[in-house]
């Protein structure tokens, strides 16, 4: 039988899922943005992971990528895989340049590279990094089988942070021209009445959102 207090606790679970849980900001800094759109000119995402704490999750630079594709299907996103693999070893973690000037200077001494990125007709490349956290979990949880069958009863919560930043380069300008940030908080719950019932906050989802849409307003002459 459920009680008042357990009913009330799901009730505010499912609420909390429908209204999505996740306070986010979003923050730009971005200039000679392109007046009609990128043109044929092609965009390449990538995902930093020099640090030695986090790597920038590759599900999340996809993520971005396809927020962009769908948002104007006229702007050609290369994957970043597939951007890697062709370019091995230039962008490995341990070799990608981290300035625009390395990579200037990497162009003028690898002119493969060079040769490679106007085959492409790459105008910007944006750099992501950052990461998703998850923060000290609370309450407990049991779970027991017996004669007449089994269950689970209790309750968890954790916290997730979210904390992005893309940083964008264009070739023609050999520059630096924008830098795009967000943060993302929310809260999940796991409430078990016989059931575990994940309730998960969609951080990660509502970053990629926040920084996909201003890369869309940078990138594409529909906004």
């Amino acid at each position: 039988m459920i009680t008042d207090s357990v009913r009330a606790l799901l009730l505010g679970c499912l609420a909390c899922m429908a209204s999505g849980c996740v306070t986010s900001s979003v923050d730009q800094m971005v200039f000679n943005k392109p007046k009609q759109g990128i043109g044929n000119a092609s965009v390449v995402i990538l995902g930093r992971r020099h640090a030695s704490d986090y790597d920038t999750e590759p599900d999340f630079v996809e993520c971005v990528g396809e927020h962009i594709a769908s948002g104007d299907d006229s702007i050609q996103v290369i994957g970043e895989l597939e951007f890697i693999n062709d370019f091995y070893p230039w962008f490995e973690p341990r070799t990608a340049p981290l300035q625009i000037a390395d990579l200037e200077r990497l162009m003028q001494n690898q002119p493969v590279v060079a040769e490679r990125l106007a085959s492409l007709n790459t105008q910007y490349m944006i750099w992501i990094d950052g990461s998703t956290i998850r923060n000290d979990s609370t309450g407990s949880m049991t779970c027991a089988i017996g004669p007449g069958g089994g269950g689970c009863f209790g309750f968890g919560t954790w916290s997730s942070d979210a904390k992005y930043e893309a940083t964008i380069w264009d070739f023609s300008e050999s520059a630096e021209v924008g830098r795009i940030s967000t943060t993302a908080t929310g809260q999940s719950y796991m409430p078990a009445v016989v059931i575990p019932i994940p309730i998960i906050a969609p951080v990660q989802g509502t970053a990629c959102d926040g920084i996909g849409d201003q890369l869309l307003q940078f990138l594409s002459s529909q906004y």
